[in-house]
């Protein structure tokens, strides 16, 4: 049952403010950095007045990494959103069930194989990173199926967690075969380091967010029911099973792309629907893209303050998340029931 408080009206509210609130941060991140532009620079380049620096400085550093930024945050938090959903656990997202661990392998033999092959790894990344993170996911599943009973969710992220740990060894292990330009781009991944800031990856993760993000609210409807038990769907008429891998394949699919040119962002996907679901409930139909918008409002505040604040060095963007990010959830178990 939706709680009263949550009525449609207040849900479309918040998630017109969490896109206003991106899109000033937007702004604000394209005149911060070390190579600092007015207000007024920054319009005249967008107006297409701009000397050749701030051309370069806008169109080729600031503004790519803006939108990786936001790509990245809403694709964490829908796929985390759908996770919680379809699992009913507020603790499942793409890094505790193990779907990270599978992807960052796969990101690994992409940088070892492939990674000098030219543009054919713009398209090879992301989808080598979903086939790590789908197999993840389908060996979990695998693990936990029992015939003639629900999958039991908290077996679910135990399982995860084992797995994970398997793949991290052979990750760790495949890393010393790395040189030091390679090691280092592995290290600043898994940190999260947005490191795809270019159009030519950009251009291969916009379309595989957005028509992944548009069939999972599509679907919002159907996660609704699910949301209320299997055995409740089921007697409302919805075929559990296909529904539940349709959404979970897309999940994956999201979460697994937006990190292959994001850097690791999984705590993204735990944290951000949690937000989403404090401000607009647990209608999935406000939930999802309230998810979305939080994640990338989320990535986007890290991201302007790892390039504006002076933190002693090149901080990847994913450990200024972890700062931000870890008293809120800290707030949120505190006030679990």
């Amino acid at each position: 049952m939706i709680k009263q408080r949550y009525t449609v009206k207040r849900g479309i509210i918040v998630n017109v403010v969490l896109m206003v609130l991106i899109l000033m941060l937007a702004v604000i991140s394209m005149n911060s950095g070390k190579m600092n532009l007015s207000p007024l620079e920054v319009l005249n380049v967008l107006l297409g007045n701009g000397t050749e620096k701030q051309n370069l400085i806008v169109f080729d550093f600031r503004m790519p990494r803006i939108v990786l930024s936001i790509l990245v945050g809403m694709g964490m938090g829908a796929a985390g959103a759908v996770m919680q959903s379809l699992l009913r656990n507020d603790m499942a997202s793409p890094g505790t069930l193990g779907i990270s661990s599978g992807s960052g392998l796969f990101v690994l033999l992409f940088v070892v194989f492939i990674a000098s092959t030219g543009k054919s790894s713009f398209i090879a990344l992301p989808l080598l990173a979903f086939v790590g993170g789908l197999l993840a996911a389908g060996l979990i599943f695998l693990l936990s199926y029992r015939r003639g009973r629900d999958i039991s969710p908290i077996g679910l992220i135990l399982t995860g967690v084992a797995l994970g740990s398997g793949y991290g060894a052979l990750t760790t292990f495949l890393t010393l075969k790395l040189d030091d330009s390679q090691m280092s781009f592995m290290l600043h991944w898994l940190a999260g380091s947005l490191w795809g800031d270019n159009w030519s990856y950009i251009s291969v993760l916009t379309p595989w967010v957005l028509i992944l993000l548009g069939y999972i609210f599509y679907k919002s409807r159907m996660l609704n029911t699910l949301h209320l038990g299997n055995q409740t769907a089921e007697g409302l008429g919805l075929s559990v099973k296909r529904q539940f891998l349709g959404l979970s394949i897309a999940a994956v699919a999201l979460s697994s792309g937006s990190v292959a040119v994001g850097g690791s962002f999984f705590f993204v996907g735990l944290i951000a629907p949690h937000m989403a679901r404090k401000l607009v409930g647990p209608d999935h139909k406000l939930l999802i893209p309230a998810a979305s918008l939080a994640g990338g409002l989320v990535v986007v505040l890290a991201d302007t303050i790892t390039r504006t604040v002076s933190l002693g060095g090149d901080v990847p963007t994913g450990i200024v998340i972890t700062v931000i990010s870890v008293p809120y959830f800290l707030y949120l178990l505190a006030k679990a029931k």
